[in-house]
């Protein structure tokens, strides 16, 4: 899944879909992974898997992205972003 990070936000969030990209915005600072890991953990919760299923693939220290969600199919992933108003 292709994500656009913002880290240093007011709050977290999630959305929407611009450029092909999911934008995510986390509170947490880009240091030391502090800002990946709370974009995977969001991620997770909004697809609603375990967050040992998300994968950060290419991006580390780039604001785009790109995570694995093992556990679940592109169907499931649309449904689940739907649920939060977000269309893929």
């Amino acid at each position: 899944m292709a994500v656009r990070a913002q880290p240093r936000a007011r709050r977290s969030s999630v959305g929407p879909v611009e450029g092909g990209r999911l934008k995510i915005a986390v509170p947490e600072k880009p240091e030391r992974g502090k800002a990946n890991g709370a974009i995977a953990r969001l991620l997770a919760r909004t697809l609603g898997v375990a967050a040992s299923n998300v994968e950060l693939l290419r991006g580390t220290s780039s604001r785009d992205k790109v995570f694995l969600v093992h556990g679940i199919d592109l169907d499931q992933a649309r449904a689940a972003l739907r649920k939060h108003k977000i269309e893929l």
